[in-house]
């Protein structure tokens, strides 16, 4: 029992010490490691992270066991390893950096009338392709540039309304087959082309549209609204995380949230709550 108590204080003097820049150390830590599971979790990389975590007790049994020239080898292919590491992981690299960096920007617009107006358009065009079970895939972009999936399709630059929508995505439509991308409440372009997901965690009834639609939620902070053509159920993808079976009023409570600024939102004001929400926000399939 004197025992456990001492421990206890002993415990309790060490977390005294504990400072502000401590606290924040480590969070920030946390943070960076929660980033790089998530980048081999997504890349399908876990053997290589076995391997590197194998080679990382290599040399730490290696020093303990003063094996010198095993452990200068092994620190050596340890360095040139990391900057392997870096030019194979380029792209996921600099995805990530993307998302962090619109982190500490605004990814939602002010309400305007315009926009208020594209949103309850998009809405309505959901629900009448829902019902006639039209396959539709709409792109919100929001801090991130989709330039260059916009420059895979067409470029129209048009208001947006529910039957430009709901012809665009007509089943004999030269441009249905792809992505409608809306830009600064406009439709940008339609019939883009977007990146599959590689998650293989993902529900079988999930056809190429919602693969495209994450994948690209994976490599943006886009909002991407998903019209089912073999069932109408609607969906959206947000951070590589499916919401599915929305009806209209789920989906405008959505919409609203992600993309329109409140009026009393002050820059930095929730920038900790969208960070936890999107730490713990759970994909749902």
């Amino acid at each position: 029992m004197e025992a456990f108590v001492a421990l206890f204080e002993n415990a309790f003097s060490y977390i005294k010490t504990i400072r502000l820049t401590d606290a924040v150390d480590i969070l920030i830590v946390a943070f960076l490691i929660y980033k790089v599971c998530m980048v081999l979790r997504k890349t399908n990389s876990r053997n290589l992270a076995r391997s590197i975590i194998l080679l990382i007790v290599i040399v730490i049994v290696s020093y303990l066991f003063n094996l010198t020239m095993i452990n200068f080898l092994l620190r050596k292919a340890t360095e040139l390893g990391l900057i392997a590491l870096v030019v194979l992981f380029q792209p996921e690299l600099r995805r990530m950096l993307e998302r962090v960096g619109s982190t500490f920007t605004s990814s939602r617009s002010a309400s305007s009338p315009v926009l208020e107006s594209a949103l309850s358009q998009t809405v309505l065009a959901c629900s009448d392709m829902s019902r006639s079970r039209t396959g539709a895939l709409i792109i919100f972009e929001r801090s991130i540039d989709l330039g260059s999936i916009m420059n895979t399709g067409t470029m129209i630059n048009a208001d947006v309304t529910a039957e430009l929508l709901k012809n665009l995505f007509y089943n004999k439509a030269p441009l249905h087959d792809g992505a409608v991308i809306i830009k600064n409440a406009r439709v940008a372009a339609a019939g883009c082309v977007l990146p599959l997901t590689k998650s293989q965690n993902l529900s079988k009834d999930l056809g190429m549209r919602h693969r495209a639609g994450i994948g690209l939620s994976e490599q943006s902070d886009a909002v991407v609204l998903i019209v089912s053509e073999e069932t109408g159920a609607i969906s959206m993808a947000i951070d590589g995380m499916l919401k599915r079976h929305l009806n209209d009023a789920s989906l405008t409570q959505l919409l609203h949230a992600e993309l329109i600024q409140e009026p009393d939102e002050k820059n930095g004001k929730k920038f900790l709550q969208d960070m936890l929400a999107k730490l713990f926000r759970r994909k749902k399939v």
